[in-house]
């Protein structure tokens, strides 16, 4: 029920770089952020492997194009969540990451997946949290009428959007912002975020004291 673009999720690997796989549902600009920072050299880590839960989504292309290997887990094809979710831990073993980045992935993983790589997933969210979690978080800012948005990339842990806050960036809501515009305003400091956040993460810069994310 797994189909493979690559054969390869094993590049050999510095033995001063940390390995990052990533997991993504749609097109990816997050995922390209990190990519031009490794390819830069800005992060010490070497690029494993993309896996997604949608054979059609453009993230596929943007690996493609970076020579990352490709594992699609269709979710359409399980008859369950278990089994998409037992294929999915089988892709995630076998990528042998470090950090697992989760780049636009649309779903909720379950317990197991995050106790087995807890302290190793990272996400990134459109919004300050703890407020507007899960989905349409710019919207759920504007219909609030807040004065400030952002975006935050935390840790992984059980709940929705309630792992402990590694970075956080704030973008003013403009009288007249809509979704859109608000997103687009956000969007361009999580490229900067998410790639801050996996640096500090493969330079060993971060300490986790329940809630508290401390940078060394």
């Amino acid at each position: 029920m797994k189909d493979r673009e690559s054969d390869s999720m094993d590049p050999e690997t510095p033995v001063d770089k940390k390995r990052i796989a990533f997991l993504a549902s749609g097109r990816g600009s997050n995922f390209q952020a990190v990519i031009d920072a490794v390819a830069a050299a800005e992060i010490p880590a070497v690029c494993v492997g993309l896996i997604t839960d949608n054979p059609g989504a453009y993230a596929i292309e943007r690996a493609k194009g970076a020579g990352i290997p490709v594992t699609v887990v269709d979710y359409a094809r399980f008859p369950s969540k278990a089994a998409y979710e037992e294929a999915l831990l089988s892709a995630m073993r076998g990528c042998r990451a470090d950090l697992f980045v989760l780049a636009g992935y649309m779903r909720i993983l379950g317990a197991g997946i995050v106790r087995e790589f807890s302290g190793r997933m990272m996400n990134i969210h459109p919004a300050l949290l703890p407020a507007f979690s899960g989905l349409h978080a710019q919207r759920q800012a504007i219909e609030y009428g807040v004065k400030v948005a952002g975006c935050t990339v935390h840790l992984v842990d059980e709940g929705m959007d309630t792992g402990p806050i590694v970075v956080q960036r704030c973008v003013p809501v403009l009288p007249d912002d809509d979704e859109t515009a608000l997103a687009d305003r956000i969007l361009a400091e999580e490229h900067e975020a998410l790639p801050l956040a996996v640096k500090l993460f493969c330079e060993d810069r971060l300490e986790v004291a329940g809630r508290r994310v401390r940078v060394r």
